[in-house]
């Protein structure tokens, strides 16, 4: 079965309250009223209730399938503002949290803080560094996660690994360049979001140029860190490194290279690169050449969960990751 398939039956059994606050944009609003009369999500709205039930009509979408929050009405505000108060994350209140309300990503984002929605789904027209600016402001990081940082899973053609055609990676779209307390947090976070969407019990391979000290040098050594910090704070978790790929995802090639008791090695579900350049010339390199499918990115490691969406996505491709997105905040 197809990965979104797999996602969209499981939306289907607890839909999300999910919340976007660029309700006037198009492809937003169409997606949305999809996702909502396929049963993924339950979907919300900030913003002009007037204008956003003229949009539905312009475009032959009937606005009672969403729930409207005007952004206007300054009894609520006032509500949301005294609740949110006592939010053990908040950084702003008061007069400096009521002038944010009156945008309404902020806006939506008080919402999910407060459990009035579920999930919060953006980035259509706002750049991904503002929604997660406004999303460490207002959700805060999770205990433990030292930095904001993305997931995905790639559906990868002929490749025979430990869960099929799938594999997990992070970060291939947020953080830079992750020193070893970040590393580790990207990687219990990709845990943690890979065992939401998909059930599996991750076993985690951190990536390298070296397989447990066949090479030396400061990349290495950051790896090898990030490895110790995440076993110390989540030894739950099957995390291990430092690992090459193919010492992480096939098994033959572990047998030559791993000597001792591994988890992981050969098996991993779960890859996580040392940075940026690593993350993003890999996962395009599988697409390019295996014409692989990625999902996501999908933000990681705040308190709520919030979705990053593509600007040029497609509305089909905008109710596939609002579906992951729902699956990640029921989950």
């Amino acid at each position: 079965m197809d990965i979104l398939e797999r996602v969209y039956q499981k939306a289907q059994k607890q839909p999300a309250r999910m919340v976007f606050p660029e309700a006037y944009d198009e492809k937003i609003l169409q997606a949305a009223y999809q996702a909502g009369k396929k049963g993924y999500i339950k979907p919300v709205l900030v913003g002009y209730p007037q204008k956003i039930k003229a949009l539905c009509q312009d475009l032959q979408l009937d606005s009672q399938v969403f729930t409207i929050y005007d952004v206007e009405d300054d009894e609520l505000k006032e509500t949301l503002l005294s609740a949110y108060a006592n939010y053990p994350y908040a950084i702003f209140k008061g007069k400096s949290l009521k002038r944010r309300l009156a945008d309404p990503l902020y806006y939506a984002l008080v919402l999910t803080a407060l459990d009035k929605a579920d999930a919060a789904f953006a980035g259509i027209s706002q750049p991904t560094g503002d929604i997660i600016l406004a999303g460490q402001s207002i959700v805060g990081l999770k205990k433990g996660i030292s930095t904001v940082s993305s997931c995905g899973v790639m559906q990868i053609p002929g490749f025979k690994g430990s869960e099929g055609d799938l594999l997990a990676f992070g970060d291939a779209a947020v953080c830079q360049n992750p020193d070893a307390s970040e590393l580790a947090s990207i990687a219990i976070a990709t845990c943690e979001t890979v065992h939401s969407l998909l059930d599996w019990e991750p076993r985690c391979a951190l990536l390298s140029y070296s397989s447990l000290g066949s090479g030396s040098g400061e990349l290495a050594d950051k790896v090898v860190e990030a490895v110790r910090i995440a076993n110390e704070q989540r030894p739950d978790l099957a995390i291990e490194g430092e690992f090459q790929l193919d010492t992480a995802i096939n098994p033959s090639s572990a047998a030559k290279k791993v000597s001792q008791s591994s988890e992981v090695a050969g098996r991993a579900n779960v890859i996580i690169f040392p940075d940026l350049n690593a993350g993003n010339i890999g996962v395009k390199l599988v697409q390019q050449f295996a014409q692989a499918d990625a999902y996501g990115p999908m933000i990681t490691g705040m308190n709520k969960v919030i979705s990053d969406c593509s600007r040029s996505a497609p509305v089909s491709e905008l109710v596939g990751n609002i579906a992951l997105t729902a699956v990640r905040a029921m989950y």
